[in-house]
This record gives structure tokens, C-alpha cells and sequence, in this order.
């Protein structure tokens, strides 16, 4: 990359670059101070060895400048300013790197153009120059100012970049480790190598991937997000010390499935109910595991829960398949109303008659069974999950009265 301060011509004279180049270091020192001075960000950015490599850079930049003006403005092809536009690069990437933002070191560069362009002119004039020259010398230095701001601008910019691409690789690594239940030790050595704020607890959160830059938004700093191993168009959240009412509200028409809150380091209990809730396409938007507890559970093992039902609703093999729905679906609301024949009429939409009836037929097919708590127990869980509007065997799904109704 060669110079290109405007190409006004100016040529100072080999005696006045010589007497600018002996005032250098004072001219270097006057910026310096007055940068302390005005930009108060660097006060103390200047003491440590960040100062250093500051004033090594405003050194270095003047006298590049004085290169490049000995030369007559824009310095011939093949002229390098590499030296002076890396250390401008330099200076932007420690400024990311210090987690300021690039308006200090602006406006130090401001301050620097101005105490170099006064005390360099100054000089200048008095080792001979025209005074008349003095407007395009101040477009020269601004020009050449102008090229190190926009190096220093770059720098940051990548630093960021890069920055943040190397954190977020670190996130996703704790979120692996998190989510596979690795050790205590490995996950929170991950923790820290990602600056992350180890929270108390952690909540598990599945959502489509697209969905997932407006969700970050509402929900709180520092929530990890990832993708899913086996999908990526499926996001996987961890969100720190959430409280559940907000969270779910936050996440209202995102398609979202919410795992339990637990402790940060047993998150991967919540992501495994989570995903246990999204296969089992339980109703909600979002869905909240925990107003599905039964029948999340009751759907843990969904053959166990077959075969349950195959032996505990045996006596009614061999019964056309409407009498065997209208029992099956007496029998649930006879157990979950505790045999209140009223409460169960009402709710299956029947005359009590009716239910007294079916639950005549129901004991001539189960005997003591109903009487049995070990029965009565297993009868419950058998009929109470969502498999329990299918009947055994049939995949017919069962309608209650209510449902025909409608």
C-alpha cells in the first residue's frame, strides 16, 4: 500500500525536513501530553505499556509523514506505509482488545493531527519554509491522519471479529460439555477459558433455528445458544437464571419447547425432557414441560406403557370395538372422579343410568380387580396418559361424548 496524502505537490525543502526531523521527538512528546490531556480514556492507558506502544506509534507516524513530505506530498509509487498503517491496525485491535470503543482513539488521532500539524508547521516556517505553504502542509498531515484513523478502524473492526468468533467457538464448546453431563471439573475449566458467568441455575430450550436472534433478544445475558447435534435447524438455548413466567413469555410463537429450570451443571436433565416433550408434540406455543409432567411421564416408556395396558385391560378382549372405547373411557372418568357416578356423568356427558350400567358390565369383566389398590393404581396409569384415547391395539383414537358434540 503506498501513501496518498493530497497530491498538492509540497515538497519541503531537505534543510526544513532535516529541522523537522530534529524536533521530532518533542513534536512527539507535545501530542502525547496533550492526548493525556484532552481524551481522558487514556489518562492511564498512556502509563502502562499500552502508552508505550502509543507513543512508539505517534513516532513512528511522524516520521513516515516526514518521508513521505520530503518527498512532495503523495510519496512516489512503491513508497511503503505499511510500518506506520500497521502500527495504526495495531492500536485499533488493542483497542478492542481493551473493550473500548474506537471514539477515543479518534479522538486522540484528532488531538495527535492537531499539536503534530502546529508544532511541525511552526518549524517548518521557521527553517525557511513559505508561509504560504503552510494550508497544504495541514492538508498533508490531515490526509496522512485520515489513512492511520482508517487502519485503526480496521483493526478493531477484525479484532471484534475474530474476538467474538473465538468466544462463540468456546461457548458452543461449554454448551457441548454441558449438555453430554461431562465431569464438574471439565465443564466449569470451560467456563472460565469462555469468560463465562457460571450462573446458579440453567434452563434447556429448543426452538427452530431461524427463530432463534429474535428470542436472544428478550432473553437474559448470557444465554448460550447452539444447534442441536443431530439437527441443525433446531436451536438448543441455555438460559441462566431465567424466571419461567418471563421466559415463557418472551418465547410466545417462537414454536419453542422449555425444559425444567435445574442446577447449571445438571442442564442436560432439562434438555432431555425438552426434547422428550417435542417428540411427543405436546400442545403449546411455547410448550412448558412442566405443565406436561404426566404425561411426559407416562410417555417415558412408551412400550412399557403398552404393554400395561394390554395386561391390565385384558378383561376387555374380545368386546366389539364401540362397547370396548364407551367402557374404556368410563372406566378413566370413574377413576380420576373416585367413583362419584354424577361427576362422571357430567364429564362423559351421559345420564347417571348410564353410568351405572357401564360400570355394572365393568365389574362382571374385572371381578375384585376394582377393589384391588395395586389394580386400581395400575388401571389409573394405564388410562390416564395420552395413549389412553387410543384404544389398546386399535390406534383408533376414542372420542368422548363431549368431543362427538361438538
Amino acid at each position: 500500500m503506498t501513501a496518498s496524502p493530497d497530491e498538492g505537490e509540497l515538497r519541503l525543502a531537505p534543510e526544513v525536513v532535516e529541522a523537522l526531523r530534529g524536533g521530532l521527538d518533542e513534536v512527539s512528546r507535545e501530542a502525547v501530553a496533550s492526548i493525556i490531556a484532552e481524551v481522558p480514556s487514556y489518562s492511564r492507558a498512556l502509563v502502562g505499556p499500552m502508552g508505550q506502544n502509543i507513543r512508539d506509534a505517534v513516532s513512528l507516524a511522524l516520521g513516515v509523514f516526514l518521508d513521505l513530505a520530503a518527498r512532495g506530498g503523495g510519496a512516489p509509487r512503491g513508497t511503503p506505509m505499511e510500518p506506520a498503517l500497521a502500527g495504526a491496525y495495531d492500536l485499533g485491535r488493542g483497542e478492542a482488545r481493551s473493550g473500548r470503543s474506537m471514539d477515543a482513539l479518534l479522538a486522540a488521532y484528532r488531538v495527535g493531527a492537531r499539536v503534530s500539524w502546529r508544532g511541525l508547521s511552526a518549524r517548518a516556517v521557521a527553517a525557511g519554509q513559505p508561509a504560504g505553504d503552510v494550508a497544504r502542509f495541514a492538508e498533508m498531515v490531515f490526509a496522512y491522519i485520515d489513512q492511520l484513523s482508517a487502519a485503526s478502524v480496521a483493526g478493531h473492526a477484525d479484532e471484534l471479529e475474530t474476538a467474538g468468533r473465538v468466544r462463540q467457538r468456546l461457548l458452543t464448546r461449554l454448551a457441548e460439555r454441558l449438555l453430554a453431563g461431562a465431569p464438574a471439573d471439565a465443564v466449569v475449566a470451560a467456563a472460565e477459558r469462555a469468560d463465562w458467568p457460571v450462573p446458579g441455575t440453567l434452563t434447556a430450550v429448543l426452538l427452530p433455528a431461524a427463530r432463534t436472534r429474535g428470542a436472544l433478544e428478550l432473553l437474559p445475558q448470557g444465554t448460550i445458544a447452539t444447534t442441536e447435534s443431530d439437527d441443525d435447524e433446531r436451536a438448543v438455548l441455555l438460559v441462566p437464571d431465567a424466571h419461567r413466567a418471563a421466559l415463557l413469555q418472551a418465547l410466545v410463537r417462537r414454536h419453542a419447547v422449555v425444559g425444567p429450570t435445574t442446577d447449571w451443571l445438571a442442564v442436560a436433565a432439562s434438555h432431555a425432557r425438552a426434547r422428550r416433550a417435542l417428540a411427543a408434540r405436546l400442545p403449546g406455543d411455547p410448550v412448558d414441560t412442566e405443565a406436561h409432567l404426566v404425561p411426559l411421564v407416562l410417555g417415558a416408556d412408551p412400550d412399557a406403557l403398552a404393554d400395561l395396558r394390554a395386561r391390565v385391560l385384558a378383561p376387555l378382549e374380545g368386546m366389539r370395538a364401540s362397547t370396548r372405547e364407551k367402557l374404556e373411557e368410563t372406566l378413566r372418568a370413574w377413576l380420576l372422579h373416585q367413583g362419584r357416578r354424577d361427576d362422571v356423568a357430567s364429564s362423559l356427558f351421559v345420564h347417571p343410568q348410564t353410568v351405572r350400567y357401564r360400570m355394572g358390565q365393568l365389574r362382571e369383566a374385572f371381578g375384585d380387580r376394582l377393589e384391588d389398590p395395586d389394580e386400581v393404581l395400575a388401571l389409573t396409569v394405564a388410562l390416564g396418559g395420552p395413549s389412553a384415547s387410543t384404544a389398546a391395539g386399535s390406534g383408533t383414537p376414542v372420542r368422548s361424548r363431549a368431543e362427538e358434540r361438538r
